[in-house]
C-alpha cells in the first residue's frame, strides 16, 4: 500500500537552509537526525555562511568595541573630573575596567545557560538590546552633587557586561551548529575576528574627535591644565566614543532577532524532528513568521521523545556527564587556558594608554593635551592595526590546516618568551623597541590563545550542553581579567614616586609571563576538533551507534532504501535510545 506524502515544513532562507525538508520522509528520527546534520557538515562554503559570519560577527564588534576603548574613557575622565591632576585615582580606574569583566561572568553564564534550556533564537538579540540600552545610557550619564559620575558609569558598565558576556557563548554556538566542518574554525575565528575591528574602530573614532577638537585642545598644555574650554571638549569626547558603540548593535539587531533555530537543538534538545526554521523563509519573504503542518509535528515528537538515542538534557545527566574524567579534564583545560590568558591579554590591552605614557610614546615630545591624545590614539592604532588584527586573520586562513591545539601551545610559548623579555629588558630597552615588543605580543595574543581559547569550547562539547559549557569557559576567562586587572595590574604602581608613577611596571609583566607558561600545560588538556563533526568530537556518534547495535541485537531491520526513498520495514516499540 503506497504511503501518503508527507507534508513539508514551511522555512529555508539563504543564510541558514532548512534541512529538516530534505529528509521528511525518512520515518526513524536517529537516521533523520544523521542526514540532516551531515547534510550541513558536508556543505560547500557559501553566501548563507558569509551571513551568518556577518551577523554573529557584528556583535562582537560592538562587544570588542565597547571593552576595549575603557581605556581611552578613563584617559578622558580623568582630565574632566579630576581638575588640577589630570588623571583618576588608580582605584577608580582599576574600578571602571573591572565592571565590564564582572558583568560579563554573569552574562556568560546566565544566557550560557539559557541559550541551551530555552534555545539559541530565544536568546539571540536580548544580550544586544542589553548592550545597546547601557551604552546609550552611559553616554548621557553625568554627575550630580549626590551622584559620582564613576559610580555611574559603573552601574552601566557591569549592565553593558552581562549583555557582552551574553553574545560569547550565543555567537560562537550559533556560528559552530551552521558550519561546514571543513571550515567550521575559520567561521567562528572571522566572527571572533571582528574584536579587532572593534578595536581598530575605537582607536579610529578617538583618533578623529581628537582632530575635531583640536582648536579646543592645544590651549592646555598639560592634561592636569586642561580646564575651561578645553575640559568641555573633552567631556564631549568621551561621549561620543561611548555612544558610537551603539550603532553597530541598531544595525545587527533586527538580523538577530530573526535568525532561525539551529536544527541540532532542534533534533537533540527540543526533539522535535518535525519542526522547521520557517521565520527564515518568511524573513526572506518579508512576513513576520511562517506556517507549519502542527500535527505532523505533534507525532513525529512524540516518537523522536522515544527513540531518539542522543540522552536528554537534565541537571542529573548533567552532571554524569562532567562526572566522567575525560569530559571533566576537557572542561578544565578550555576553562583554565582562557583564565590564564586573560589575566595577561585584559592586563595589558585595556592599559594600552597607561602603558603607552609609562613608556613615553604618548607624552615623549608633547606640548599640549591635543599631542598627547593624539599620540595616544596613534598608538593605539598602531598596536591593533600591527599586531592585533593582523593575528586574528592569519588564525582565521590557518586554524583549519594547522589546527587549534598546535597554534594555542605557539601562541602560549612565544607569549611566554616575549613577557619575559619585556619585563627584563624594560628599563633598559628604549620606547620604540618597547612598543615593538607589545605589537609582537598582540599579533601572537590573537594569532594563538586569545582565537583558540574561543574557538574549542563551541566545538568540543555537546549540543545539549554547549552553549553553558562555552559560558563556564568564558567566564573563568573573565575571572582571569579581573584578576589581571584588579590584583595584578594596580601592582605598577607600587612605590610610586612624582617622577615615576609605574615603578612596578616591569615586574607586572614578569608576572604575566607566568600565565603564559601556565596555559601551555592547560592546552595539553584540551582536544584537537580539525575537520571532526560536532557529534564526533562530543561523543554523540557514540549513542547513535549503541542505538543501532542495539536494535541490530532485537532483531530489528533498519529502514532501507527503495528507490530513493527509505521506508520501514518493520516498527519497533521499545525505548532504545533516550534516558
Amino acid at each position: 500500500m503506497a504511503e501518503a506524502p508527507v507534508q513539508k515544513t514551511a522555512g529555508g532562507n539563504a543564510a541558514y537552509h532548512n534541512f529538516h525538508n530534505d529528509f521528511v520522509h525518512v520515518k526513524d528520527p536517529n537516521e533523520r537526525r544523521r542526514l540532516a546534520l551531515a547534510e550541513i557538515d558536508k556543505a560547500p562554503f557559501g553566501w548563507y555562511h558569509v551571513r551568518a559570519i556577518v551577523v554573529a560577527g557584528v556583535g562582537f564588534f560592538t562587544d570588542s568595541y565597547d571593552i576595549f576603548c575603557v581605556s581611552l574613557l578613563t584617559l578622558m575622565l580623568g582630565v574632566v573630573y579630576y581638575p588640577g591632576v589630570g588623571h583618576m585615582p588608580t582605584t577608580s580606574d582599576t574600578a571602571i575596567k573591572l565592571a565590564t569583566s564582572a558583568g560579563t561572568v554573569v552574562g556568560q553564564l546566565g544566557f550560557g545557560a539559557l541559550a541551551d534550556i530555552v534555545g539559541r533564537k530565544s536568546m539571540y538579540g536580548l544580550e544586544l538590546i542589553v548592550i545597546i540600552f547601557a551604552t546609550v545610557a552611559q553616554a548621557l550619564s553625568s554627575s550630580s552633587p549626590s551622584m559620582d559620575i564613576v559610580g555611574l558609569i559603573i552601574f552601566w558598565r557591569v549592565l553593558m557586561g552581562v549583555g557582552i558576556g551574553g553574545d560569547y557563548p550565543l555567537s560562537s554556538v550559533i556560528t559552530s551548529e551552521f558550519a561546514t566542518t571543513k571550515w567550521r574554525g575559520a567561521m567562528m575565528g572571522s566572527v571572533f575576528a571582528m574584536q579587532g575591528f572593534g578595536q581598530l574602530a575605537a582607536a579610529f573614532v578617538m583618533l578623529f574627535i581628537t582632530l575635531g577638537f583640536k582648536e579646543s585642545l592645544v590651549t592646555s598644555p598639560t592634561l592636569a591644565t586642561c580646564t575651561g574650554g578645553c575640559a568641555t571638549a573633552i567631556d564631549k569626547m568621551w561621549r561620543i566614543l561611548i555612544g558610537f558603540g551603539a550603532v553597530p548593535g541598531c544595525i545587527a539587531l533586527y538580523y538577530r532577532l530573526t535568525i532561525p533555530e539551529t536544527p541540532r537543538y532542534t533534533f537533540d534538545v527540543e526533539r522535535d524532528v518535525e519542526k522547521a526554521n520557517d521565520d527564515v523563509k518568511a524573513y526572506m519573504n518579508g512576513k513576520s513568521g511562517g506556517t507549519t503542518d502542527e500535527v505532523a509535528r505533534a507525532t513525529a515528537q512524540v516518537q523522536a521523545i522515544k527513540e531518539l538515542a542522543v540522552p536528554k538534557a537534565s541537571w542529573s545527566d548533567f552532571f554524569r556527564h562532567y562526572a566522567i574524567r575525560k569530559n571533566a579534564m576537557l572542561l578544565a583545560g578550555t576553562a583554565l587556558s582562557w583564565c590564564f590568558l586573560d589575566i595577561a591579554y585584559y592586563g595589558v590591552s585595556l592599559n594600552n594608554a597607561i602603558i603607552l605614557e609609562t613608556i613615553g610614546y604618548s607624552t615623549k615630545g608633547a606640548h599640549n593635551t591635543y599631542e598627547i591624545l593624539y599620540n595616544t590614539a596613534i598608538g593605539n592604532l598602531i598596536i591593533v592595526l600591527a599586531g592585533a588584527v593582523p593575528g586574528y586573520w592569519v588564525t582565521v586562513f590557518t586554524v583549519d590546516t594547522l589546527g587549534r591545539k598546535p597554534i594555542q601551545f605557539m601562541g602560549f610559548g612565544i607569549l611566554t618568551v616575549l613577557f619575559i623579555a619585556l619585563g627584563f629588558g624594560y628599563n633598559k630597552l628604549s620606547s620604540s623597541g618597547l612598543l615593538a615588543i607589545f605589537v609582537l605580543a598582540q599579533f601572537f595574543f590573537n594569532f594563538g590563545p586569545n582565537a583558540t581559547t574561543f574557538i574549542v569550547p563551541g566545538e568540543c562539547f555537546p549540543t545539549r550542553y554547549r552553549s553553558t559549557s562555552h559560558g563556564i569557559s568564558a567566564a573563568a576567562g573573565k575571572i582571569g581579567s579581573i584578576i589581571g586587572q584588579g590584583a595584578i595590574a594596580p601592582l605598577r604602581t607600587r612605590g610610586a614616586t612624582s617622577q615615576n608613577a609605574n615603578p612596578w611596571m616591569d615586574h607586572v609583566l614578569e608576572i604575566y609571563a607566568l600565565f603564559m607558561l601556565l596555559g601551555i600545560g592547560s592546552t595539553a588538556m584540551i582536544v584537537e576538533t580539525k575537520r571532526k563533526t560536532l557529534e564526533e568530537l562530543s561523543g554523540d556518534d557514540d549513542y547513535a551507534a549503541a542505538h543501532a547495535a542495539a536494535v541490530a541485537a532485537l532483531g530489528v531491520q533498519q529502514p532501507a532504501a527503495q528507490g530513493g526513498v527509505l521506508v520501514e520495514e518493520e516498527k519497533h516499540g521499545k525505548d532504545s535510545g533516550s534516558n
